[in-house]
């Protein structure tokens, strides 16, 4: 892969396991590693890459289906400064950054940046070379304006689209799960979700990962009409959009 290409594949996306798997022409990124060891070696087997090639883990806050993998792994895994004392006797090669202080992986540039939710000190990352970006935002309950700020730009998104609102209001969770999920420390909606990308078309902006849906409060469909709608409003039709999948490899993605 020459010049400034990224590379953006889902390894897992969901409630039980994300991972997402990205490479710039030196760096091989894990965001997240919320499966077992040997699922996430046999998706990195497919894409030709070894777990011992992988430069950096990136964690993006605690919850488990983020960071189940984290024992077993033996590269450097960077995690928020503020929530090194959860790892410090679980993780083998710890590392730590600044939400909010960008930071360079051999020629990418990773931005931490907060988002609102339920954990001790939550990010989504943008990674970026000279001429591309991409960002990873999930888990994520509402949209703040650093969120939208921080992904202007990105020629490749992989955001939360988690909750149909109808199907969380009448679906089988329990109503505190339902307040929790609809809470701006929570998870995004389709319609939330769907205005966010709106706000973030552009010319460059070619695939939308839409990820994280619920099984049982979401469907694939429903979350693409949603974005759907925000791309024909906003002259987005050259976008192409994805929705992760659950458990197994998504497609290999290069912008």
């Amino acid at each position: 892969m020459g010049g400034n290409k990224i590379k953006i594949c889902t390894l897992a996306s969901g409630s039980s396991g994300n991972s997402v798997f990205i490479q710039t022409e030196r760096a091989k990124i894990l965001v997240d590693a919320g499966i077992s060891p040997r699922q996430i070696n046999s998706k990195l087997k497919i894409l030709g890459v070894q777990m011992s090639e992988i430069d950096v883990v990136l964690i993006t806050h605690e919850h488990t289906d983020h960071i189940a993998a984290l024992p077993f792994i033996k590269v450097p895994v960077y995690v928020a400064s503020t929530t090194t004392f959860l790892w410090k006797d679980k993780v083998e090669d710890l590392k730590e950054f600044d939400t909010g202080s960008p930071f360079y992986i051999n020629d990418a540039l990773i931005t931490p940046f907060p988002i609102p939710h339920d954990a001790l000190d939550p990010v989504g990352f943008t990674v970026q070379t000279e001429h591309k970006k991409v960002g990873v935002v999930t888990d994520i309950g509402s949209v703040t304006t650093l969120v939208r700020e921080r992904l202007k730009g990105v020629d490749a998104l992989v955001l939360e689209f988690n909750h149909d609102e109808e199907m969380l209001l009448y679906g089988p969770y329990p109503w505190d799960l339902k307040q929790r999920i609809k809470s701006r420390l929570g998870h995004l909606s389709n319609e939330d979700a769907a205005g966010l990308l709106g706000s973030l078309i552009h010319d460059g902006l070619r695939y939308v990962i839409l990820a994280h849906l619920s099984e049982s409060n979401n469907t694939p469909k429903r979350a693409l009409e949603a974005a759907s709608s925000a791309l024909i409003k906003n002259r987005g039709e050259h976008i192409r959009l994805l929705v992760a999948q659950r458990k197994t490899l998504g497609e290999i993605l290069i912008v």
